[in-house]
């Protein structure tokens, strides 16, 4: 249902090398781009994260409540997500672990522009 998500910056360079980086580990790469918008995905059929520099021309500011949950195909590649995360230099929301007693299986950060998202998988992997 979802086709997109798209987070705002203020520095689309560097918000462009944390989520090659990031997003890498998911296997996505960028599929569209112009000078103020990048696109990630894993497929062109696939839901896509992307950021851009706000249409309107002010400053992109956090949504408060909003947050990306990235899938992740077992418990090893959510940490390695939020591994990734961190040494690129997202700040800690929530180490990886277990949420409840469902079979959910979390990571949390913040990416540089202070935008929420998390790596989660559910499941018993």
């Amino acid at each position: 249902m979802i086709g997109y998500v798209t987070l705002g910056t203020n520095d689309i360079a560097r918000a462009a090398a944390f989520y090659d980086a990031l997003l890498a580990e998911l296997g996505a790469k960028r599929i569209m781009e112009t000078d103020r918008f990048i696109a990630w995905g894993t497929a062109p059929n696939a839901p896509a994260l992307s950021v851009i520099k706000p249409f309107d021309g002010k400053p992109a500011s956090v949504g408060n409540g909003v947050m990306v949950a990235l899938y992740a195909e077992n418990k090893d590649k959510v940490q390695a997500v939020y591994e990734k995360a961190l040494a690129l230099g997202a700040s800690d929301e929530g180490a990886p672990g277990p949420r409840g007693d469902s079979g959910f299986y979390a990571a949390y950060f913040r990416d540089l522009d202070g935008n929420k998202l998390n790596a989660f998988f559910i499941g018993l992997a």
